[in-house]
């Protein structure tokens, strides 16, 4: 998590900027509202290293089994480093619980190596495995590398054009130019739009410009990035705040990761999260169990 990283956190404004003045246009033009909209939320893997205090003594191999039933969702960072076998996705298809939704990371050798220019086959490659979680799958999420600049406008264009309509995407963009450059940022938008294609908001603390605030569908996805310090719970806060409003306004579908380096903290940080919104949306998400450390 060295992306965004700073050394003195008091130095930094971490309130939440307003609204670009086009979100609230595409949530308004989602029917009916307000209503209470789906809540995914989760980790970024279920390792039961990273995740200490989180599951029960002697889980053994039934961790995707257990974290699935305290977590509805899991963001797949597992695959941006390789495609899994079709096979291997349909176990975990078949070892989580009920309704819970897989979210998998676009790999690198698409987003990073070929920077979106003919990987045609690798991402057919990508689709032919992620199909296997079946109604499990939820948002596909893009993340390109800070030096993806808009230079490459036309290849992110027809990768977005190229992308098949049944499986939702949402698309990370690092580079401070899309969002400088008020006409880059605009034309951004509208080919997001277009395509009915998310704004992935990108929560970390050494990165402000990221977060753009302008959603391009009904649904957010939110990557949050802790620093283990207090202030985390005032982000989260200005966060049940915002989400709420938004549904308020008419959002269908929330998605929000948390990340933090020291796990353990990370999952405290997820319970406070789910707490808050239960109560302010009135969604009824599980708050995950108080284990011992393993």
């Amino acid at each position: 998590m060295k992306f965004g990283k700073v050394s003195d956190i008091d130095l930094l404004q971490l309130t939440l900027p307003q609204d670009h003045r086009d979100t609230l246009v595409v949530l308004k033009s989602n029917t009916p509202q307000p209503h209470t909209p789906k809540v995914f939320t989760g980790f970024a893997q279920w390792n039961r290293n990273y995740l200490k205090s989180f599951y029960p003594k002697g889980i053994g191999k039934r961790d995707l089994e257990y974290y699935s039933t305290q977590v509805n969702c899991i963001e797949m960072n597992a695959f941006f480093y390789r495609i899994f076998p079709p096979e291997m996705v349909e176990r975990w298809h078949h070892r989580s619980a009920d309704g819970f939704t897989f979210c998998p990371k676009i790999p690198q050798t698409i987003s990073q190596f070929s920077r979106l220019k003919n990987c045609e086959d690798k991402t057919t490659k990508f689709l032919e495995s992620i199909y296997q979680f079946k109604e499990k799958l939820g948002t596909v999420f893009l993340q390109m590398h800070p030096n993806f600049a808009p230079d490459s406008f036309q290849d992110l264009k027809h990768f977005m054009a190229s992308w098949p309509n049944d499986v939702p995407l949402t698309i990370e963009l690092r580079h401070p130019d899309w969002y400088a450059d008020l006409t880059v940022a605009e034309e951004l938008y509208t080919q997001l739009e277009k395509y009915a294609i998310g704004h992935t908001i990108t929560d970390t603390a050494g990165r402000r410009d990221l977060l753009h605030m302008r959603l391009t569908n009904p649904t957010c996805f939110i990557r949050f990035t802790g620093t283990n310090d207090k202030s985390d719970l005032l982000r989260i806060n200005a966060w049940v705040e915002r989400l709420t409003h938004w549904s308020q306004q008419g959002l269908d579908k929330i998605y929000f990761f948390i990340h933090q380096n020291d796990g353990h903290k990370n999952i405290d940080l997820y319970r406070y999260f789910v707490n808050q919104l239960n109560r302010s949306i009135g969604c009824s998400l599980t708050i995950p169990e108080q284990q011992d450390i393993t």
